[in-house]
């Protein structure tokens, strides 16, 4: 049962690099702040700085992992590049 906490999928891009990351998580705010400054070993570090360019609410943790695994596929990404090219 969920008690009003959300969890929220998210797309971070990195203009420096052409990069997209994709990823979800429960306060958006500590998890941005680790991408682009506190994290010292990952993926994410080799490619900021980082920006949002995509973010979406959802209550239930099964579907934020669902709408994780879409934007990750092919088609997913198509629509992240779209917002990106805007």
């Amino acid at each position: 049962m969920n008690f009003g906490f959300m969890y929220i999928v998210y797309a971070l891009y990195s203009k420096k690099f052409d990069k997209i990351y994709i990823g979800y998580t429960s306060n958006l705010n500590e998890r941005f702040k680790s991408h682009n400054e506190l994290s010292k070993k990952g993926w994410t570090v080799s490619f900021r700085p980082w920006e949002i360019i995509f973010q979406e609410e959802h209550l239930e943790k099964t579907e934020a992992l669902k709408r994780e695994k879409q934007l990750k596929s092919c088609s997913g990404r198509d629509f992240i590049r779209s917002l990106i090219n805007k």
